[in-house]
């Protein structure tokens, strides 16, 4: 029987982030997803905002998620969990006193480090083709610092986003996140920076750890282990590997279902009732519950 306490995992990821090495970190929205995250052997899972506006609205990620419902998530997802939770707190929903907020009850709900991004409200997707539009920088850089100094543990990771590249190019992105490292931001995850050369040039204005979202696609796919060490990666996102996946695997064994009345054709690529329930822990639950009851005896 092993029924384990919830403990703090905020200084679980900063070990994770301070060890030197390049973490390639799965994206996860929702409880059992991120439970196999944690049974495949990561040391930490992050919280994708677009895979959760999908996930509970069936809606892309258009800023139609708000504060609590996505902290009420998380929340259920990390508690659960023996690794870390990373999430993605979009714009801090706000202001000043909103970003202030967002930090200290996303700290509170358990999560260990968030990213907080310079898009205007209501934001959206950072890989949708059209530009991204972004605040002026003076107003991010007060959010960021509001940010570090709501936090109450300096376990606690902030990452400052900065969206602007679609809009404002490469040299303003990488400026922008100068600043918000500057601001006291632990990392800087710089969208649409995905070549090595753009990369290697962030890495010489920013001057701080990196955060990489992997996107499924070349040209994420091709930035290797080295490069991203090379540049200071120390976190790489891959933003898409759940919801990819997941809805790659309903549209197969869906159309099985539909077209041939069952789902035969599809059978090795389902998991069995018994790995099913080995993701969930269900013996331990079981044996913690029988332990219990066999104590009132």
């Amino acid at each position: 029987m092993m029924l384990k306490k919830i403990v703090d995992k905020k200084p679980l990821l900063r070990d994770i982030f301070r060890s030197g090495s390049v973490h390639r970190i799965p994206c996860a929205y929702d409880g059992i997803s991120a439970k196999i995250a944690e049974k495949s052997g990561f040391k930490a899972v992050a919280f994708s905002g677009n895979a959760v506006s999908a996930s509970m609205l069936g809606m892309p990620d258009l800023g139609v998620l708000g504060m609590s419902e996505n902290i009420t998530h998380a929340a259920r997802i990390s508690q659960n969990l023996n690794i870390p939770l990373i999430c993605d707190a979009d714009t801090g929903y706000g202001g000043i006193m909103n970003v202030i907020r967002t930090v200290r009850e996303f700290e509170l709900a358990g999560i260990s480090g968030i990213h907080i991004e310079d898009q205007v409200t209501p934001k959206r997707c950072g890989l949708l083709p059209q530009g991204i539009p972004v605040v002026e920088t003076t107003e991010q850089v007060l959010k960021i610092r509001a940010a570090v100094e709501a936090r109450t543990s300096k376990d606690f990771l902030i990452i400052a986003r900065t969206d602007s590249k679609s809009m404002h190019g490469l040299e303003n992105a990488a400026q922008r996140a100068r600043l918000y490292i500057e601001s006291g931001a632990d990392a800087a995850l710089i969208m649409g920076a995905n070549t090595p050369e753009e990369l290697r040039y962030v890495a010489s204005i920013v001057k701080a750890p990196l955060v990489c979202v992997i996107q499924e696609s070349a040209p994420t796919t091709d930035l290797t282990d080295a490069l991203l060490y090379e540049v200071g990666c120390a976190l790489a996102l891959h933003a898409g590997i759940a919801r990819y996946a997941v809805v790659k695997a309903l549209m197969d064994a869906y159309k099985a279902l539909m077209i041939d009345g069952n789902t035969r054709s599809v059978k090795d690529k389902m998991a069995t009732f018994e790995e099913y329930n080995d993701v969930l822990d269900l013996n331990n639950w079981l044996e913690i519950e029988q332990y219990f009851l066999s104590t009132n005896k």
